[in-house]
């Protein structure tokens, strides 16, 4: 059975007019599209979309920052899209950052011509890790003494002034330079990621860190404390060659997906930008404060001694009050306040905590491979043979004895007696003395010459040397460059008129 149901005609009428108008709304769907009239930002001005913009800061879209700093190492293909940038390093080299200086016309003024100062920081990316932070750079400090987080390459890097690096802070340096001039840093990072991993079976994944710079101005005081820009990076550091390796897995991995999977991935890129980030809450630590810059020998910068932090500087060593220890010998029977005294004197007080207990014996027992890895290659060598007391052996050992009147004597009859028993007759013995040269020139020879004979180097006018049949030859810096290790010479002695002498060299 059928039903039939009758419209009336003003019913007809309404719905034959929605008919049209819905035929013609699809009608026009294809020539929007097709004509490009869409348009992205009138959808984004709806309300639902206003509300959710106002969430977001102002001003931060096509934001310029005023300085820009550039990591010179690839990204990692893995990554998907919208998440951070991930960038592999090995451990220990040297990696170029380009400090970049993006101010428009009239921005920052105060600046123009004036130094800034970046603060280089080593972080952990996991929070979790970053709670424990002070912990776990102590427990990496006790595995590697000496041994530091972040250190700059100086050699190396470009437009950098006084570079400076605290003992207590492993994973941070400091410098100061011009934005007006090319600036590049180049940075070591000596701690690898899976350091920090909680199980170490072999295999696992490291934990990623963060490279984060902070650029202060100066005040009106002189000190770096007002905060200009800061920007950071995730990386992964790894043994040397690891990363090299990570980076053509990951592009392997890529090669291999399917287009549409790759859509999903950001592509590497040869550089790293660094992104805008909040500044490190340790502002404390930012002042103008002395601290020890680095000990390298191409660079003229200044070095210091201490082992506290910025805000609390060590104490003097306590006078010394010991013989031996005036003496910079360090003896078995030294109690270990005095051997705290000696590691003071002897330019080793960055150590001074690790070796607090340790007496003269202690020290003196250490083997030198013990010193190495305790202190490092440079201060291990220099702590070792300080310990074993090491003296520089000279360049030149020469012995000398002074001729005088009854020596010449005694040879005319050696001579006429045609006696020849070892250099020695009638009772008779010649004695020398040592002189020791280290420069090799004639001006060092008089110098100890003269010492030996009491008398002022002014008064040796010349220093000949006897040649084949008696000649007499002038002395040179060449000449002494080729005497023979321990040569043996007697010294004979001309007075002239004006109290001065001429030496001869037999």
């Amino acid at each position: 059975m059928a039903w039939a149901l009758k419209l009336p005609l003003a019913d007809e009428v309404i719905e034959s007019g929605l008919v049209q108008d819905f035929d013609a709304s699809l009608s026009g769907i294809g020539q929007e599209l097709g004509a490009g009239a869409y348009s992205m930002s009138d959808v984004l001005a709806l309300p639902i979309f206003k509300q959710e913009e106002s969430s977001l800061p102002p001003d931060n879209e096509n934001k310029i920052l005023p300085f820009q700093y550039v990591l010179c190492a690839a990204t990692s293909p893995a990554v998907k899209l919208h998440d951070e940038t991930l960038t592999y390093l090995n451990q220990g080299q040297s990696y170029e950052i380009r400090m970049l200086d993006n101010r428009k016309l009239g921005e920052l003024p105060e600046i123009n011509g004036k130094l800034v100062k970046s603060i280089f920081r080593v972080v952990f990316h996991d929070r979790r890790l970053q709670y424990t932070e002070h912990q776990q750079l102590e427990g990496w400090r006790w595995n590697r003494p000496g041994d530091r987080i972040l250190d700059i390459d100086i050699p190396m890097s470009v437009g950098i002034i006084d570079p400076r690096a605290n003992p207590t802070q492993l994973n941070t340096v400091e410098f100061l330079w011009d934005p007006a001039k090319r600036t590049s840093v180049f940075i070591q990072v000596h701690c690898i990621s899976t350091e920090f991993t909680m199980r170490k079976h072999g295999g696992e994944k490291g934990v990623p860190f963060r490279v984060q710079i902070d650029t202060f101005k100066e005040n009106e005081n002189g000190e770096y404390t007002e905060h200009l820009h800061s920007a950071s990076c995730q990386i992964k550091v790894f043994k040397p060659k690891g990363a090299d390796r990570k980076q053509k897995t990951d592009r392997e991995k890529m090669e291999k997906r399917t287009p549409h999977e790759k859509e999903k991935y950001q592509p590497s890129y040869e550089t790293t930008i660094l992104t805008e980030c909040s500044p490190w809450p340790e502002i404390t630590y930012v002042n103008n404060s002395p601290s020890p810059g680095f000990n390298s020998s191409h660079s003229s910068f200044s070095l210091g001694e201490g082992n506290g932090s910025p805000n609390h500087q060590p104490e003097p060593p306590p006078p010394v009050t010991d013989v031996s220890l005036k003496l910079n010998n360090l003896l078995p029977t030294t109690t270990p306040q005095e051997a705290q005294q000696w590691l003071h004197r002897n330019r080793f007080s960055t150590f001074t905590r690790l070796f607090t207990n340790f007496s003269g014996a202690d020290l003196l027992k250490l083997t030198r491979d013990d010193v190495i890895q305790i202190c490092g290659p440079a201060d291990g060598i220099r702590l070792f043979n300080a310990l074993k007391g090491r003296m520089v052996r000279p360049r030149l050992t020469i012995y000398v004895c002074q001729e005088s009147l009854q020596l010449r004597e005694q040879q005319q009859q050696q001579q006429q007696q045609q006696k020849h028993e070892d250099g020695d007759s009638n009772g008779t013995f010649f004695v020398y003395h040592a002189i020791y040269l280290e420069e090799l020139t004639a001006v060092e020879l008089t110098e100890k010459i003269a010492q030996l004979f009491s008398i002022s180097p002014r008064q040796i006018s010349q220093i000949y040397k006897q040649g084949p049949t008696g000649i007499h030859v002038l002395i040179s810096d060449e000449m002494i460059q080729n005497f023979q290790e321990e040569a043996c010479f007697i010294l004979d002695t001309m007075k002239e008129t004006n109290d001065s002498y001429h030496i001869i060299l037999k």
